[in-house]
């Protein structure tokens, strides 16, 4: 114990949000080190890692039968335990310049739905990685104090942070959640429900890369009302000819097959409107629902949580990062942090 408190004194300690797409890392003092996907490739024969984050999402799709690349995390939890375990370990010593006999202090941002064998798995992985000491936060918690807002005061704050895999819908007030609902709806339930459409409407089969391509081009949550329509040419492989093949698609074909994971989430962010106490509803009302997570950045929803809830949305400045940012303010106010992490 001694001994992990002194090599305390040379470390650099990390906030880490672990996340179905993206991996953030934050170094104590240095801010985001690292942002890069939450992709592993590894050999089938031996199990050795080939590539991890960047360089691993360049291979998607494209490995040979002796090789597999595997998203660790799916639905904002971990599903392949040794693989995301070979991804910190890879994170924290890319981070540590090498120096694996340093023990950094790790704080992990998770789902707010999260069940304790899951959690459990979390500790394991980073302990695994070399963590001298292991913290758990709410992703919504970490998203608002991320984005700024006063989590301290006796007010209500509304988060709804749309992540990879996890939508988290979360109402705070005095450093605490007074209401969390987490579905597990998000960036890849976006993905899947754009390949099944096009899959059943053209009959032509597109991967991945093609698929969030499409999402960030011409995704869209409601009509902008423009006339010109945003068009896209995309390359698949027609499911009847078995031959590669271009079509062109436009914004509201993809805005109709969004309709689904999108309703989803307009109805967590209800429900949860509905569960909050009558004076922080008040509160709410004033200062509105602050947007964070990749999701946050579609284009239009915003508009269409404001149109279906009549109260104003704000999307955080830097939706992708806020998760991550508020974790890492964490790693220098650790009262509060053993106040409000998963115990």
């Amino acid at each position: 114990m001694f001994f992990h408190n002194i090599l305390g004194l040379f470390s650099n300690d990390l906030a880490i949000d672990l996340g179905t797409a993206n991996t953030l890392v934050y170094v104590k003092g240095k801010g985001i080190v690292c942002d890069e996907p939450s992709v592993v490739v590894i050999r089938k024969d031996n199990k050795k890692t080939v590539a991890v984050g960047a360089e691993a999402k360049r291979m998607l799709g494209k490995t040979p039968s002796n090789i597999m690349a595997i998203r660790p995390m799916k639905d904002g939890v971990i599903a392949d335990f040794d693989a995301t375990g070979e991804m910190l370990k890879y994170f924290i010593k890319k981070v540590h310049n090498r120096r694996s006999f340093v023990s950094p202090r790790v704080i992990v941002g998770v789902p707010s739905g999260i069940t304790q064998v899951e959690q459990r798995a979390v500790k394991d992985a980073a302990e695994a990685s070399g963590a001298r000491e292991v913290y758990l936060l709410e992703e919504p918690m970490a998203a608002a104090i991320g984005v700024g807002l006063p989590v301290g005061e006796p007010s209500g704050n509304m988060i709804v942070d749309i992540g990879g895999g996890t939508t988290d819908v979360a109402v705070i007030s005095l450093d605490g959640v007074v209401y969390s609902k987490a579905v597990r709806v998000g960036g890849d339930k976006m993905d899947e429900s754009i390949m099944a459409y096009i899959k059943r409407r053209y009959n032509l089969m597109i991967g991945e890369t093609t698929t969030e391509m499409i999402k960030i081009g011409i995704g869209s949550a409601c009509d902008a009302g423009v006339a010109e329509k945003k068009m896209m040419d995309i390359k698949g492989r027609d499911l009847i000819s078995g031959i590669p093949k271009t079509i062109t698609i436009n914004e509201d074909e993809i805005r109709e097959a969004l309709s689904e994971p999108i309703n989803i989430i307009l109805e967590t962010i209800k429900v949860a409107l509905e569960n909050t106490p009558p004076e922080l509803a008040a509160d709410i009302v004033d200062r509105g629902i602050v947007l964070a997570g990749g999701g946050a950045l579609l284009r239009g929803i915003d508009v269409l949580i404001k149109q279906e809830t009549s109260l104003p949305v704000i999307v955080a400045e830097n939706p992708l990062t806020a998760v991550v940012m508020g974790v890492g303010k964490m790693l220098d106010e650790l009262e509060m942090l053993r106040r409000i992490a998963i115990t």
